[in-house]
């Protein structure tokens, strides 16, 4: 799967999050759901587009700061 169709739902996953009012609920909303029902490497892609381009990825600020903050959750752990 390319990794501007993975950032782009992601931000989509965001966009959904982003209307609760608690701003840690919603950073852990859209890691949770992208640990929960994306496969590893789907995963991996996104974290790996997250490396090499950072915020020129198009990340809206949202799925940016729950990436980095969840980071380690959502890195698949290695078979």
């Amino acid at each position: 799967m390319q990794a501007d169709h993975l950032i782009e739902m992601a931000n989509q996953i965001g966009m959904f999050f982003e209307s609760l009012p608690d701003r840690e609920e919603a950073l852990t909303g859209i890691a949770e759901h992208i640990r929960k029902f994306w496969e590893p490497r789907m995963r991996r892609r996104l974290l790996a587009a997250l490396d090499v381009e950072g915020e020129k990825a198009g990340f809206t600020e949202i799925v940016l700061a729950a990436l980095t903050k969840y980071r380690e959750t959502l890195t698949p752990v290695a078979a």
